[in-house]
């Protein structure tokens, strides 16, 4: 039996669609989503695996057009270098968005001699934010811009056009025998889902700067039979941050430790002790032995 595996990447701007997409197609929350933008800070792997074939989805961070801090420079560096590998593009914007993609991306992706879908995501809209003339100037736009490449409209969120999606990717894949296990999901530790999913709540209970300013990483991950013991660290910025982060008697963070226990505990069906400490780790988004510190 002939076996393809290869690496699709999924690239866009901030809050298109491309974490939702992909939990979509792997069948499980590979990938945090919240409403903010930059919610993605760092590469996911979701993997597919099927008797013939392997497919290993990269959720990467939205395009920063101009980036402001290191951090930022930092994730749009691991998107080029993730492109380098990648078998099969997948360019996600959204119905009605008529600008995206800075030239420098453009250029990038378009001088690669592998296939590349572009997909107009939230249809689901049409009848409901959009009238049916906005899907097909989304359409006409996407064909100015990318004029050889094949289009596709889709809803992550409803699933529409998954089945054709999932059969093209398969059909556009290259012989070749599993890069992982076929038990894998994704490439990452349990730790690394404990922080995101964390981080997924300061970004839901948080306003402002405070989701922005934040890191998380778990210091202590035992697991038994039926229960987890976890201590994770959230670094903020600045002492005042830090403050706001834990609330009035430590109102907010034990919301915030309760909304995580609960998604955790989920994700892993299995009793969570979870224990938090806030620190303060000052300017560490432009701090890079702090940046290479925090897995970036």
């Amino acid at each position: 039996m002939i076996h393809k595996s290869g690496f699709i990447d999924i690239i866009g701007d901030p809050n298109v669609g491309k974490s939702t997409l992909i939990n979509s197609l792997v069948g499980e929350k590979i990938s945090i989503i919240t409403d903010k933008p930059q919610t993605t800070r760092k590469k996911v792997l979701g993997i597919i695996n099927k008797p013939n074939y392997q497919m290993i989805f990269s959720d990467t961070p939205g395009i920063i057009h101009k980036p402001v801090y290191l951090m930022q420079k930092m994730m749009m560096i691991d998107i080029k270098k993730s492109l380098n590998s990648a078998d099969i593009i997948l360019i996600i914007t959204e119905i009605g968005k008529y600008k995206y993609i800075s030239k420098d991306f453009f250029d990038c992706i378009t001088n690669k001699n592998i296939p590349i879908i572009v997909l107009i995501n939230k249809i689901d809209k049409i009848g409901i934010k959009y009238k049916e003339n906005v899907l097909y100037n989304t359409i006409y736009y996407c064909n100015k811009l990318f004029p050889d490449l094949e289009i596709l409209p889709i809803s992550a969120l409803k699933n529409i056009n998954k089945d054709f999606l999932m059969k093209k990717i398969e059909s556009l894949l290259p012989e070749h025998p599993p890069f992982y296990p076929k038990k894998y999901i994704s490439n990452r530790p349990k730790r690394f889902f404990v922080n995101e999913m964390i981080r997924e709540n300061i970004y839901i209970l948080y306003d402002k700067e405070i989701p922005y300013s934040t890191e998380v990483v778990t210091d202590f991950f035992k697991e038994k039979q039926n229960i987890i013991n976890i201590r994770s660290s959230i670094y903020v910025e600045k002492e005042s941050q830090k403050g706001i982060l834990i609330g009035k008697k430590g109102n907010i963070l034990n919301k915030l430790k309760l909304m995580s226990i609960k998604n955790i505990e989920h994700f892993y069906e299995k009793k969570i002790r979870l224990l938090f400490h806030v620190k303060v780790s000052k300017n560490f988004r432009y701090n890079f032995s702090k940046l290479k510190h925090f897995g970036y």
